[in-house]
């Protein structure tokens, strides 16, 4: 009688033991499952740390920190726009909710082909309304919303600045990238804006570094005696190497972000793109709180920086205009 009642204490406690072991699973299968953002990007990761630091604030800001209530998955293209489809897809098959496509239009466009109902937030380097992104700025109207950067705008004001700084300079060369979206527009538009100021504009196209430097070598063929280097991922990737070539073969250059002059670039006129990483970080924020990217509008930037390096102007021999230095947001001595 003692053994029977024993056992059945046994199998009581057991069973009480096995419940007590089995809730904490089962209750925590039943917690909401924490949000995924996938973070698509054209470039590479080296050398864009604060841009992402920049952006996870901006998602802390709407109430998403990463690894607490959110988790951010990233894909680089590191600079081979063909990757981009892929790597959207793979986001997607990981269950990303919101996907931040970042590094330009063309990882927008990757990201529209690769879904039409999972929000999207990206950074515009052309027109997202001519682009096909979106319905209109005020009222994106699908499943893409973010931020336009009005890159041909900004980059025939860079011409204006770069002839205000060399004026003796009469031919001009740009580097583009023939596979961004956007050079054709910023080509056309850049080509207009040299004639209007009595200028010739050489375009040179680069996709790999060896183009890059075959493009040097035509730059000094063509004795331009100034160059722009247009607004791009691959570009900014290769900052440094840029910077140096242009050292080595003394050509002034201005450049669409400050990035290139903190490492010795002689000009930048543009956005600031850790502010607008921030902006981005922020609409994804909340878009994982419930709002519709057909509601939020496209952003357009508010602030655009002129750098100006006088350190590389005077390797360079240039004299600075004060009315230039005057506007400059940043003087780098």
């Amino acid at each position: 009688m003692f053994d029977l009642r024993r056992r059945q204490l046994s199998a009581l406690l057991g069973g009480a033991a096995a419940s007590s072991l089995s809730w904490p699973f089962e209750a925590r299968a039943q917690q909401p499952k924490v949000p995924m953002v996938g973070w698509l990007n054209s470039g590479a990761s080296g050398g864009r740390e604060h841009l992402v630091s920049t952006f996870r604030l901006g998602l802390s800001e709407s109430g998403f920190v990463d690894g607490k209530n959110a988790v951010i998955e990233y894909r680089w293209a590191e600079g081979q726009y063909e990757r981009l489809p892929a790597l959207a897809a793979d986001l997607i098959g990981h269950g990303a909710g919101v996907i931040a496509a970042t590094g330009g239009t063309v990882s927008s466009l990757a990201a529209k082909r690769a879904t039409t109902t999972i929000p999207v937030v990206g950074v515009f380097d052309g027109d997202p309304v001519a682009d096909g992104l979106v319905a209109s700025l005020n009222h994106p109207g699908g499943n893409i919303t973010g931020i336009s950067l009005v890159a041909s705008v900004l980059e025939a004001k860079q011409l204006e600045l770069l002839h205000e700084l060399v004026p003796a300079a009469r031919v001009v060369a740009l580097l583009a990238n023939p596979t961004n979206p956007q050079t054709q527009t910023i080509t056309r538009d850049l080509v207009g804006a040299a004639d209007n100021i009595g200028l010739k504009l050489h375009v040179l196209h680069a996709t790999t570094e060896r183009e890059v430097d075959v493009s040097f070598r035509k730059l000094i063929e063509l004795q331009a005696g100034a160059l722009m280097v247009a607004t791009d991922p691959f570009f900014l990737d290769r900052r440094d190497r840029l910077v140096a070539l242009t050292a080595t073969h003394a050509i002034p250059a201005i450049y669409g972000r400050r990035e290139y002059v903190a490492v010795g670039g002689l000009m930048s006129y543009g956005t600031n793109l850790a502010d607008i990483y921030r902006q981005i970080g922020g609409y994804v924020g909340r878009l994982l709180a419930g709002a519709r990217p057909a509601e939020l509008p496209v952003m357009q930037p508010t602030k655009f920086e002129l750098v100006v390096n006088l350190r590389t102007a005077k390797t360079l021999g240039l004299d600075v205009p004060a009315t230039l230095l005057a506007r400059a947001d940043e003087v780098i001595e």
